[in-house]
């Protein structure tokens, strides 16, 4: 499988975006015209540097306005496009792109359209260059990729073939499914974009909010499905226009890239599965992992922890010992496991550091990572330790793949506690900087084989709140990811500190014995109790007990969820939690509630 991008998703000037692209692994990349007009190197330099990067210069792309126009207006498109031609021989690229008109059309008549394209192609031909018309989704009279086919057919030029890009096609609900039927050898090119469920208009949608492959909401790879089926074995090539990449580290958003399509030819390939001659000869599998269904640890990390461990006894953890080598102490209660990690030279507030996954067996989840680019962690471990497996995910936080049974040994001097039934860890919630929010959706999605659930946004201080849940099949292991308001750090307001929720069988037992050791969960105003009585009609002693032990109350048509919160230490806090018959939720409608108090606390 050969990939590709587009300069234009890439931050930076045009020979910064190729040294990016070739340091992610890609093959190929298409020149997006305003980076080469605003380059100070020639065609000849970029030609060069290309060959020495061992880079492709597959397209040259757009190419505007070319169809659908009266004879005096085609006469300037010819002119036009000879000029870029001879650039292009200039380039050593020998594919255009040619976008469905948009402003100069004035013909509705696929006979004209496909005789200019005809013509376009001959000219083309003079030069050894194809043409690859796309229907753009906004194009004035040619949006849809079937109309576009229909013209390349009738223009019937060896130099004329069609682009195919899925937002275009997905964003205007075109079924793909006839893709399978255009010839191979007339499907010049193909460009991958995913999105965001959005309602606004397509143009908007399009240039500013598209997203790599596995973090949107389209099916790319029933998509890629059908376009393998009907022969494609070009280049896989990425075209996403969005704001936030254009701000951000070039190199970290191509591996990003590269990461989504390497997510998105194994989800391909199983879709083809054993169909006959699709047999995942042209598209890399990955190592296959199920899901983790369970937490195995949270690190917390600080030059200080012991604020969170007069937390965790108050909460009703057992201590578990010392780790022999580390400055390390376990707490465990239930099957809950924290580690505190005291490193001198750490932060001195306290935050998450690491999550650790249960899984089954890590060496096929840490190849599975490193087949995705995920950062390695390398920690000092010593004769008779077990070496974790772990990398890093986009915000920092190292995630490892591990079994307590492998390591729980090399802690000493606790209490052993009861590891069957009561306390688990419910899930863990890690807040995400605003430029890295869709990347570790894809992250969570393609290293973890975590599946993204539909995004919420709740109300805050400092403005909405975006959060979106990564959960295994069974629910075992739920990671909400929240977005940062734009500007805003975890450490500029509590209510943006990470936390762990911790479920409980009797939340109403475990808050009262807790808060005889001492605890004092985040107070909840008066004005909440009375809304909850209009809100669910709740009998008024459960009410009253809510009340007195600050206790949070949700329902819908599946079960209860209470729950509270304990204070804020540096940049964690817990939450204890009861889910009650089937309730699957977090107490969305209470969100503000929390924020707005930690916002105040303090």
């Amino acid at each position: 499988m050969r990939t590709s991008i587009a300069t234009v998703c890439l931050s930076g000037g045009l020979v910064q975006k190729m040294y990016a692209a070739a340091e992610a692994g890609f093959d190929a990349i298409e020149i997006f015209e305003p980076d080469l007009v605003a380059a100070p190197q020639s065609p000849e330099e970029i030609r060069a540097l290309a060959d020495r990067l061992g880079l492709t210069l597959d397209l040259y792309q757009p190419f505007r306005d070319a169809e659908g126009v009266d004879e005096s207006v085609f006469a300037d498109v010819l002119r036009r496009a000879e000029a870029k031609f001879q650039l292009m021989r200039r380039l050593g690229i020998d594919l255009m792109l040619v976008c469905s008109n948009v402003g100069t059309a004035t013909v509705d008549d696929d006979e004209v359209s496909a005789r200019q394209l005809r013509r376009l192609g001959e000219l083309a031909a003079a030069y050894d260059i194809r043409l690859a018309y796309e229907a753009l989704a906004w194009g004035r009279f040619v949006d849809d990729y079937r109309r576009s086919w229909r013209i390349v057919e009738l223009a019937d030029h060896p130099n004329v073939g069609i682009c195919l890009d899925s937002f275009h096609i997905l964003s205007r609900g075109h079924d793909p499914k006839q893709i399978e039927e255009i010839p191979a050898e007339k499907i010049f090119f193909l460009q991958l974009a995913d999105a965001p469920a959005l309602s606004m208009d397509v143009l908007s949608w399009s240039r500013h909010h598209r997203l790599f492959p596995g973090e949107g909401s389209f099916d790319l790879p029933a998509f890629l499905a059908h376009v393998i089926r009907a022969g494609y074995d070009g280049p896989l090539s990425l075209e996403v226009f969005n704001d936030t990449f254009r701000q951000t580290d070039p190199v970290r958003t191509a591996r990003q890239a590269q990461r989504s399509l390497r997510w998105l030819a194994d989800r391909t390939a199983d879709l083809l599965g054993d169909e006959a001659g699709h047999d995942g000869g042209l598209l890399p599998r990955l190592p296959d992992v199920a899901a983790p269904e369970a937490f195995d640890f949270v690190e917390i990390k600080a030059a200080d922890t012991s604020g969170v461990e007069v937390l965790l006894e108050q909460l009703g953890f057992d201590f578990g010992g010392r780790h022999r080598s580390k400055q390390v102490r376990l707490w465990t209660w239930g099957q809950a496991r924290i580690v505190c990690n005291d490193q001198p030279s750490s932060s001195p507030s306290p935050r998450i550091a690491a999550v650790g996954f249960d899984v089954p067996d890590s060496d096929p989840a840490a190849e599975r990572a490193a087949r995705l680019m995920a950062p390695p962690v390398h920690r000092r471990t010593y004769a008779g330790e077990q070496a974790l497996r772990a990398f890093t995910s986009p915000d920092g936080t190292e995630v490892f793949c591990s079994h307590a049974a492998d390591w729980i040994g090399e802690f000493g001097g606790g209490v052993a506690g009861a590891v069957d039934g009561g306390t688990r860890i419910d899930h863990v919630n890690l807040v995400q900087p605003w430029h890295s929010f869709d990347e570790a959706v894809l992250f969570y999605t393609s290293v973890l084989s975590l599946a993204p659930q539909p995004s919420q946004e709740v109300a805050g201080p400092a403005g909405l709140v975006r959060s979106q849940v990564m959960s295994s099949p069974a629910g075992g292991v739920r990671l909400p990811l929240n977005l940062l308001p734009s500007g805003h750090l975890p450490t500029d307001q509590q209510g943006h500190a990470q936390h762990i929720a911790l479920a409980c069988p009797d939340i109403i037992d475990v808050v009262a014995a807790a808060r005889e050791r001492g605890l004092r969960p985040l107070a909840v105003p008066g004005n909440y109790y009375d809304d909850l009585v209009a809100r669910f009609g709740l009998a008024e002693d459960l009410v009253d007990t809510l009340r007195d032990l600050d206790l949070l109350y949700d329902r819908d048509a599946d079960g209860e969820y209470l729950h509270c919160y304990t204070e804020t230490v540096g940049e964690v806090f817990f939450e204890l939690v009861e889910r009650r018959e089937s309730y699957d939720g977090y107490g969305a409608g209470n969100a503000p509630v929390r924020l707005a108090r930690q916002a105040t606390v303090g």
